[in-house]
């Protein structure tokens, strides 16, 4: 009967530990974060895409057109261009 006394008393214990909440997912950092090096490259909003054409954009940085369809995958270090159906650079990012 030791067995089961110490069952009774071990089970709801068990129970209890279970029903702790896990910690949120860890998020990527917000577009304040400038892991990319995007800084320099802000003053262009609003400018025709066709000026991104004449720069030298450092590797890996993704021009991505309204209708383009592009991997979820998030990269810090990736600069990217999103340019809107105006045909003019609608935001940069990090991701």
């Amino acid at each position: 009967m030791r067995g089961i006394g110490r069952f009774l008393l071990l089970a709801p214990l068990c129970a209890l530990a279970a029903c702790v909440a896990a910690p949120p997912p860890a998020q990527p950092p917000g577009p304040e974060a400038d892991s990319c090096n995007a800084a320099p490259f802000r003053g262009l909003v609003g400018q025709p895409r066709a000026v991104l054409d004449r720069m030298i954009l450092p590797a890996g940085t993704r021009i991505i057109g309204p209708r383009d369809a592009v991997t979820m995958d998030y990269r810090a270090d990736r600069m990217n261009f999103e340019i809107g159906e105006n045909g003019r650079i609608a935001k940069i990012g990090c991701y």
